[in-house]
């Protein structure tokens, strides 16, 4: 009888895994080569941490959302159930006083919105400020830091900002309207303007990034492709159009993801805008709600499936992109 403990020995110590053929395979290919046992105080200590602090935290997170946990005490992991999902999308429970509004509801149309509004608009004009420096401009590197510089900002930083250029006696934005004989407006505070002053100061702070993203796809593009362009005599709008801008698809689905990703963790520039985790049903999303029903309410479990949602509507944008990926030999 073979010793098990010698057949372990030999497919570590193997160069090879023997084939059908005669041959032998590459030892890149065998799961206990001797190169990955080498390897491994560089690559398991992360791999052990990530298992655990992020996909670990994942997971009990969802299980988490499945009791009826309150924030004292020790969960009943003996019960789940998904009452938490049927209570969110079956009307939720509010928190503020306004019992016409469905909390759930009203928070994910305000996180698409939001969501769609920032990709699209950073989007367009990051494209056009990179089509713009890559003329050959001089000061080019300073155009671009300058253009770059607010991604620069944390959340906190940019809604301290943003909150002063809004401010109703003060702020430069009612100054400049009041010069064009308009009157001051209050923006902050207003259920029709919340939402969309967020996103303006969100649009500020990222389009620089969706700029560097498009201007390193527009450097790739092959010179020969603007030459034969206006060779065919097309107009500048019809050469980008028809020609560049097809060939920047990679560049926009990368910058989409990530510009969603970030439209989702808008926790702590509401936060900040609106000194609390409660900025108004105009204006909440579900990241603030789930901060809320969380630390707020004392209702950790339904805090959780809050946030299992939002994790959800991330991956759904997220996964795509990375299969598509996968399946072009790209990862």
């Amino acid at each position: 009888m073979r010793n098990p403990l010698t057949v372990l020995k030999r497919l570590v110590s193997d160069s090879g895994d023997a084939r059908t053929d005669g041959g032998t395979a590459s030892s890149g290919t065998s799961l206990l080569s001797r190169d990955s046992i080498r390897s491994a105080p560089f690559w398991l200590p992360p791999f052990l941490l990530v298992g655990l602090f992020v996909y670990g935290a994942i997971l009990w997170n969802v299980v988490l959302s499945l009791t009826d946990f309150q924030g004292l005490g020790d969960p009943n992991y003996g019960d789940l159930d998904f009452e938490n999902y049927v209570v969110a999308f079956d009307g939720g429970t509010p928190s503020w006083t306004d019992y016409s509004i469905d909390p759930i509801w009203n928070a994910t149309q305000n996180t698409v919105v939001l969501m769609v509004a920032f990709a699209i608009v950073c989007l367009a004009l990051g494209l056009l400020l990179a089509i713009l420096v890559d003329q050959q401009i001089r000061f080019e590197n300073t155009f671009r830091t300058i253009y770059l510089l607010p991604m620069s900002l944390s959340f906190v930083v940019t809604a301290k900002f943003w909150l002063y250029m809004y401010d109703y006696n003060t702020g430069l934005v009612n100054i400049a309207l009041g010069a064009f004989g308009f009157g001051p407006i209050e923006i902050v505070q207003n259920p029709d303007l919340k939402l969309a002053a967020v996103a303006f100061a969100l649009i500020w702070q990222y389009s620089g990034y969706a700029m560097v993203v498009y201007l390193a796809g527009l450097r790739a593009i092959p010179s020969s492709h603007f030459e034969a362009a206006r060779v065919d005599g097309a107009s500048t709008i019809r050469m980008y159009w028809r020609v560049i801008i097809p060939q920047l698809r990679t560049a926009t689905v990368s910058a989409l993801v990530v510009l969603v990703v970030f439209s989702l963790k808008a926790f702590d520039f509401l936060f900040s805008m609106y000194g609390g985790y409660n900025p108004g049903p105009s204006a909440d999303i579900l990241a603030t709600q789930m901060v809320r029903e969380a630390y707020g309410n004392q209702n950790w479990a339904y805090g959780s499936s809050i946030a299992v949602v939002l994790f959800l509507m991330a991956l759904a944008v997220v996964a795509p992109y990375i299969y598509s990926q996968y399946r072009q030999g790209q990862l």
